[in-house]
């Protein structure tokens, strides 16, 4: 039965045809599981994920495998994406499983939803010693039959792990925690090549973001190295912008070549923010690859590029020699080989290379025209599929850097695209006052919004009121804040991942720590103290401080997993500064606002003069009908100024 066919999910929908007899995830499968007394298989993947694919072609394609699997299981395929709540209970027990984990993820449920065994990727056939897929399957119908207390034994004591809470004691992230964060850093930093810690490496967008706020010679020089390394490395698209989920390699040279939504939306804000001519050239590309590739007709932003094309890993992506002189012709070719690093041996597969701009090009005019023939001849091969389903959070990441970079660049039609973003979430997405995590061709999806959707929408229309001046967006963020307050908070300060009135899971979800996007609870952060920062509500700051107390011991003991709470503790240290730009329009008002928003973490709005509808512009009068720019902590503020050379990066 093709019950996946009518999904809002692209992972979902590339499973519609298996002969597989895959069910979504619902009662009704536990259901089917109690009445024909088998366990559930759950399959846990995303669109983009190369071995998701793999085992896709191997197993469930494949009708022997398909066969067994529809008389001894009920097999249920999630995506990962899309119910970020699900992923992360059965990701827990994977981990505290095998030690490791990963997608696609494979666990096996007893009725009540509780895991007696779980792992990754399985062959189909045995190797290097693992078992194939079959023989786990036959190993686990075994078991099932035969050995039924064995299986509640271990599922029992699964379900006690995953309810365990967490054991950390709150306590302030002042300064000195952020001190000791760089220090930890600074040990893991690789100096010769840039990033932390060895292969294979993920770009670190928020320590990033941490670091330039941090401002210390070593913090600065750390996130100077990995963002000048990443943007000319091959993880880089050199031809198109954007950036890979991560390298194989330690030098950056090979990537993971799936192009993710979340990653090059903070890339493109602290690229901006770096603000160094690589930064603004990197920060652009990152831009204009989301407004041409991932922008969908609803004007949200797809989830991700696929890997593959062409039935193989990163064949859209690289090069050989002949292939540089078929397109360049003999004297470009040669010219455009050495300067992107492409080589007879290659640096991939196949005799195939990477494109990498370790030095600048001696001719930028040239190199100008060779990347533009590059990039039209490379539109004429296979493309990646493209995810294109609006995750709420990812869309509020892009609305944020979209906002960040076109004020820093001066570039106002990328926060016309921003604009357009929330919109979308606001009109699709918001259903009866609650988010909705996922929408797909304008058509808005059933599950539920998680925190991180929550925080994340509402930081990007706190960015799109700081880019635009529209108050709308004030209230907005406003209220999906209340209903983070109001349905996630937990006792300790902190917050849990789903709502107190969502589906009830085998336990709720709650991880504090930033992965490869930040967690509900930093998220969450950074929106409730930049409202603070905006309007002077007590109520929000103190939340925000509570919040980052949960997670000190993560900031103290694993700064890399904390990045985006540190970066958010760092402007609320003494701060964030609050700064109002008033004055008539022009350039004069606009060189002060520029000033203002190079303040690492700062808080900015402008306006021709004081208004009531965003309290940090009441009584915000412009200087001898000058424009000045009030910069306050707390909503106590300097003398105005009217110099931009005042504003400079340094406190005031």
């Amino acid at each position: 039965m093709n019950r996946l066919r009518n999904a809002t999910s692209p992972y979902l929908l590339q499973h519609k045809d298996n002969p597989v007899d895959w069910w979504e995830w619902g009662e009704d499968a536990f259901d089917e599981a109690r009445r024909r007394n088998v366990p559930v298989l759950l399959s846990v993947g995303y669109a983009a994920c190369h071995w998701c694919h793999v085992m896709a072609h191997e197993s469930f394609e494949d009708e022997a495998t398909a066969a067994y699997l529809n008389e001894h299981f009920v097999s249920i395929k999630v995506d990962r994406e899309e119910r970020p709540d699900v992923d992360a209970i059965y990701m827990n027990a994977t981990t505290a499983m095998t030690g490791h984990g990963g997608w696609p993820m494979t666990c096996v449920l007893d009725h009540d939803g509780n895991p007696f065994f779980a792992g990754t990727y399985f062959p189909d056939q045995p190797r290097h010693g693992q078992p194939s897929f079959r023989q786990v399957l036959a190993a686990i119908k075994e078991a099932w039959t035969d050995q039924a207390d064995e299986v509640r034994r271990v599922a029992g004591r699964i379900r006690e792990h995953l309810r365990e809470p967490l054991a950390a004691t709150p306590a302030p992230v002042g300064q000195e925690v952020l001190d000791r964060a760089v220090e930890l850093l600074a040990r893991e930093y690789d100096a010769d090549r840039g990033g932390f810690g060895g292969a294979p490496k993920f770009p670190p967008s928020m320590v990033l973001e941490f670091l330039l706020r941090h401002r210390s010679e070593r913090a600065t020089e750390m996130a100077a190295g990995t963002l000048e390394a990443m943007a000319r490395g091959g993880i880089h698209d050199q031809l198109g912008g954007g950036f890979a989920r991560y390298c194989v390699d330690a030098d950056w040279v090979v990537p993971h070549f799936e192009k993710m939504l979340y990653d090059n939306a903070l890339l493109m804000r602290v690229y901006a923010e770096w603000g160094t001519p690589v930064g603004v050239w990197a920060a652009e590309g990152v831009a204009d690859f989301l407004l041409e590739e991932l922008r969908t007709p609803e004007g949200g932003f797809a989830s991700a590029l696929d890997a593959d094309s062409e039935g193989a890993e990163g064949t859209y992506y690289v090069w050989t020699p002949q292939q540089l002189v078929d397109v360049l012709g003999p004297d470009d070719g040669p010219w455009a080989a050495e300067l992107l690093s492409v080589t007879e041996t290659g640096s991939f597969e196949r005799g195939t290379s990477t494109l990498q701009l370790r030095q600048d090009p001696d001719d930028l005019e040239r190199w100008f025209d060779c990347q533009k023939r590059l990039r039209d001849a490379r539109a004429a091969r296979e493309r990646p599929a493209r995810d294109d389903k609006v995750v709420a959070a990812w869309n509020g990441l892009a609305i944020s850097g979209l906002c960040v970079a076109g004020g820093l660049i001066g570039l106002p039609h990328y926060v016309a695209a921003a604009v357009e973003a929330g919109e979308l979430l606001h009109g699709l997405h918001l259903v009866d006052g609650r988010l909705r995590r996922v929408s797909r061709d304008g058509v808005v999806g059933a599950p539920a919004a998680v925190l991180e959707d929550y925080g994340c929408v509402a930081s990007g229309f706190l960015d799109l009121l700081q880019a635009t001046g529209d108050a709308v967006w004030l209230e907005r963020a406003g209220d999906l804040l209340d209903v983070a307050l109001t349905h996630f908070a937990a006792a300790d300060g902190g917050f849990f991942d789903t709502a107190d009135d969502a589906e009830a899971l085998v336990a709720r979800p709650r991880d504090p720590s930033d992965n490869a996007s930040p967690s509900g609870l930093s998220s969450t952060v950074h929106a409730l103290s930049t409202y603070a920062a905006l309007t002077g509500s007590g109520r929000h700051r103190d939340a925000a401080e509570a919040a980052l107390a949960s997670v000190a011991a993560i900031a103290e003991r694993a700064p890399r997993f904390a990045g985006w709470s540190l970066a958010a503790a760092q402007s609320m240290v003494g701060g964030p500064e609050e700064i109002a730009v008033v004055g008539p329009a022009g350039p004069e008002r606009d060189a002060l606002a520029h000033a203002a928003r190079r303040r690492p973490g700062a808080v900015v709005i402008v306006a021709d003069g004081p208004r009531n509808d965003v309290p940090l512009l009441v009584g915000r009068t412009p200087v001898d009908q000058q424009p000045a720019a009030y910069v306050c902590r707390g909503f106590v503020c300097e003398r105005p100024v009217t110099d931009p050379a005042s504003l400079a990066t340094g406190r005031l």
